[in-house]
């Protein structure tokens, strides 16, 4: 878990290059039982958070109304991959309660219920069905099951509540095998990662810190994005030649 002084060194950082932060690169912000103290600091800050939970944990919902979060994303698909022999209506009803509470306390609070498991016709049949009925019945709303998700991933579904679809991928790591040498990414470009411990990464996909870039804690945000490295990465992806290992073995790059 981050510590509260090192999330308070991230934010004065990364304030001064964004508006938006993420709660994630691995792990559940739920958890962490000084949340509420790392949105009011966001506040303060001016800067938006977007929110990604399973919502397995979310026992005060009002917390996630909370003046700084902008965008709150359940990520469903989570709950039939830890839990496949469990009812999700149960676990399905809090997040509806939840949603029903910010379309009257938050209406403009964006909120996406991710299925990010569609890697073929059968999958989206066997793995969401369930999903696509409990929504249905609870909002009155109708989920066309020939939805192509490749060509648009977003449905509105009502006010600001969205299915956001998408495929499985699989997490790069430096013992996987070279998928090529071409290609191009947002990291460093778009975005970057924080690790627990301060250390900078180009991407929200190195969850492990293989391309450390830096650490917010001993030196400035700024320093370590305008470094060598850093700048080699994003010339890189500009000519569309990867120059990190990790960026060669990473399959999420084959989604640009």
């Amino acid at each position: 878990m981050m510590e509260l002084e090192t999330f308070k060194t991230v934010i004065s950082q990364v304030s001064k290059v964004t508006r938006l932060v993420t709660f994630h690169l691995m792990g559940e912000p739920l958890v962490h039982p000084e949340l509420r103290l790392f949105l009011d600091l966001c506040l303060e800050k001016h800067l938006k958070v977007f929110f990604v939970t399973n919502g397995v944990l979310m026992r005060e919902p009002n917390l996630l109304l909370h003046p700084a979060i902008q965008q709150v994303s359940f990520s469903l698909h989570s709950y039939t991959d830890n839990f496949p022999e469990k009812d999700p209506e149960p676990y399905l009803n809090r997040i509806f309660e939840f949603t029903e509470l910010a379309f009257k306390e938050r209406p403009k609070l964006f909120i996406n219920y991710r299925l990010w498991n569609l890697n073929s016709k059968k999958d989206r049949e066997r793995k969401n069905e369930i999903f696509f009925q409990a929504i249905e019945k609870r909002f009155q709303v109708t989920i066309p099951r020939n939805w192509n998700y490749q060509f648009k991933k977003n449905l509105v579904l009502k006010n600001y509540l969205s299915l956001h679809f998408d495929t499985e991928f699989i997490w790069p790591e430096p013992e996987l095998p070279v998928l090529g040498a071409s290609g191009t990414c947002y990291g460093l470009r778009s975005h970057f990662g924080v690790l627990v411990d301060g250390t900078v990464v180009p991407c929200c996909l190195d969850k492990e810190g293989n391309i450390p870039l830096g650490n917010v804690t001993t030196e400035s945000l700024q320093d370590i994005l305008s470094s060598p490295r850093a700048k080699a990465m994003v010339q890189g992806f500009r000519n569309r030649v990867l120059q990190e290992e990790l960026c060669k073995r990473c399959q999420y790059i084959e989604r640009f």
